[in-house]
């Protein structure tokens, strides 16, 4: 089967990628990340994307339309739900995207993530599969979380250290502040 898969960075392609290759699929990744702030860290992912699916053979598409702007809109009257805005956002565009190339399938990396919502994932890429008629490629990557980073690290790909998203980003320093005892 042709598959999309949608790509939020490279180490989180790993395991996904050759998952679906063994399953024999026909893989085509695609970059779309307009939640990923500063611009220099969604750079940096980019060219980490395209790095990787040069050594793995990926063809690999993107859109580099940097629309953080779209994204906060879409993410802040949410709360602590803006997630659901940010995963709509990624997978609309995948679903469109696969329609676009004939693609068969879609599926995404971040259900390869332990950080991520992948209940929500998975219901946001279902409303989507059948809006669009395109179909859904469930898979539970999680299964091969450990291995995949072990990969990344041997591969030496760059790894980031929050979704890429603002507010994780503050959540992330917020928290650094709370294990030493300093206040903000």
């Amino acid at each position: 089967m042709k598959v999309l898969l949608h790509i939020c960075c490279a180490p989180c392609t790993v395991y996904p990628l050759k998952k679906l290759k063994g399953e024999g699929h026909e893989v085509t990744g695609f970059f779309y990340n307009p939640n990923i702030h500063p611009y220099t860290e969604f750079q940096k992912r980019l060219d980490t994307v395209r790095a990787f699916a040069g050594v793995r053979l990926l063809p690999i598409l993107t859109d580099e339309a940097y629309e953080v702007e779209q994204f906060l809109e879409a993410a802040l009257p949410l709360g602590k739900d803006r997630c659901l805005a940010c995963y709509r956002m990624r997978l609309d565009r995948a679903f469109k995207k696969a329609k676009e190339t004939k693609a068969e399938a879609v599926t995404t990396t971040l259900l390869y993530s332990r950080y991520q919502r992948h209940d929500e994932i998975a219901a946001v890429a279902h409303d989507l599969s059948n809006k669009l008629s395109i179909a859904f490629l469930y898979r539970d990557f999680r299964e091969g979380w450990k291995e995949g980073q072990d990969e990344s690290r041997r591969l030496g790909l760059y790894r980031q250290s929050y979704c890429g998203c603002i507010f994780s980003e503050a959540e992330r320093f917020r928290d650094r502040q709370k294990a030493s005892g300093q206040r903000g």
